[in-house]
């Protein structure tokens, strides 16, 4: 006899959020298991970056439910779900721009009182980023672009959570450090278990990179479905990935070994 499959580590049940009048998504419904890098694709305006902001507590919703690690966190604080160990990565990055790189850091740690865990824990991310311990004592805001995306991950991971909501990483940032940073995030979920849910425009880095994925078109999920099956259909092909009646065209593909080819 089969055992029971493993509940979701987050799932959401129907939730329907609004800004004022205007309903942003509509009877969302997704699950992200423990250990997987989930991604939610669609163009802007779709609803990505609110289902983010309602599961994190930013926004509450006007319908449904938001479940963590067993726990109803729906309409929750969003220090308390910081705590329960889900930290948010926003779009923008959003850093503390007159405080220092490590300062910084530490205020992504606030709600913990293991100091020697915490130090160890910066010198885990300063692995990961290497250039956030040259620029350790430097002002956020006078670092580039894509340092910034670097450092708002760190701080992130600083709260030592289960799981991290990383909204657009390759935001304004050049190819180059967007496949940098896009190694990263797969390598934190490889080596820290470190479960992910990535909402992402660049559909090619994110189906890639996840093993699951959710197609959301006006606030509401259209199609979902294993990440290597979804990069064989013919409408993320044309729309998502711009390869419209082209087939594989030699695109280089991050199997879910998690390894450029």
């Amino acid at each position: 006899m089969n055992a029971p499959a493993a509940a979701p580590l987050l799932q959401l049940q129907n939730v329907e959020s609004a800004y004022g009048p205007i309903k942003a998504i509509r009877g969302v419904s997704l699950a992200v298991h423990a250990g997987e890098i989930a991604t939610v694709l669609g163009s802007n305006g779709a609803g990505k970056t609110t289902i983010l902001k309602t599961i994190s507590g930013i926004i509450d919703p006007l319908k449904g439910s938001v479940h963590f690690a067993g726990q109803d966190i729906t309409a929750a604080d969003p220090a308390a779900i910081v705590r329960q160990g889900l930290s948010h990565v926003p779009e923008g990055r959003e850093v503390f721009p007159l405080l220092s790189v490590r300062d910084n850091l530490l205020m992504g740690a606030y709600t913990r009182g293991d100091r020697d865990a915490v130090a160890r824990d910066i010198e885990t991310v300063y692995g990961y980023f290497p250039i956030l311990r040259e620029r350790a004592a430097q002002d956020a805001g006078l670092l580039s672009g894509g340092q910034q995306q670097m450092l708002a991950i760190s701080r992130a991971l600083m709260a030592a959570p289960r799981l991290i909501l990383l909204d657009e990483p390759s935001l304004g940032l050049s190819p180059r450090l967007t496949k940098e940073i896009f190694e990263i995030v797969v390598r934190i979920n490889r080596e820290r278990g470190t479960t992910i849910l990535l909402v992402e425009q660049n559909a090619n880095m994110a189906l890639n990179a996840a093993d699951f994925g959710y197609v959301l078109e006006n606030g509401r999920i259209v199609m979902e479905g294993a990440c290597e099956v979804l990069r064989e259909k013919e409408d993320i092909k044309e729309f998502y990935l711009g390869m419209k009646d082209a087939g594989v065209r030699g695109e280089r593909r991050w199997k879910k070994k998690k390894t450029w080819r």
